[in-house]
């Protein structure tokens, strides 16, 4: 198992439905915000990444709920790493809260030329960054099939 980036975030009574429990959408925003400081921590901020010459941008996500999170509730989302393939990643983020599982998912993400918006082969200082964050330390970084 690789390193796991965790990024925390407090629930606010706007993100809550009828129900008092996070709207299932706000999942995803939680995501991106975990997403840009993983990045940020492991990578480079957003502006040098645009100036490097690449982008991301989501391709599918899936998110299975399993409890809901509340008001107030301090939100830990988890971040490792699935696959580093050519042209993209694969996230498996998981939400909890007190170590309570409340949903986890799988989002991948394709890298792009930010001008043209096509996709292009992921950096190669970006795989040897995030190669630390793999979830199976037996899948070599950019060896996987596919993109």
């Amino acid at each position: 198992m690789g390193q796991i980036f965790s990024h925390q975030l407090r629930v606010r009574y706007s993100e809550c439905d009828q129900q008092g429990v996070v709207f299932n959408g706000h999942y995803l925003f939680f995501y991106d915000v975990a997403l840009t400081e993983f990045w940020r921590a492991a990578v480079c901020g957003p502006d040098e990444m645009v100036g490097a010459g690449y982008d991301l941008v989501v391709a599918e996500a899936r998110i299975r709920y399993r409890e809901g999170a509340r008001f107030d509730d301090l939100v830990d989302v988890e971040m490792p790493v699935a696959r580093l393939g050519t042209t993209s990643m694969v996230v498996r983020p998981r939400f909890t809260v007190g170590g309570r599982l409340m949903a986890d998912g799988e989002v991948r993400h394709v890298f792009v030329d930010p001008r043209s918006k096509s996709k292009r082969e992921m950096p190669g200082d970006v795989r040897a960054a995030l190669a630390p964050y793999l979830e199976e330390t037996g899948q070599a970084a950019g060896t996987g099939s596919g993109s």
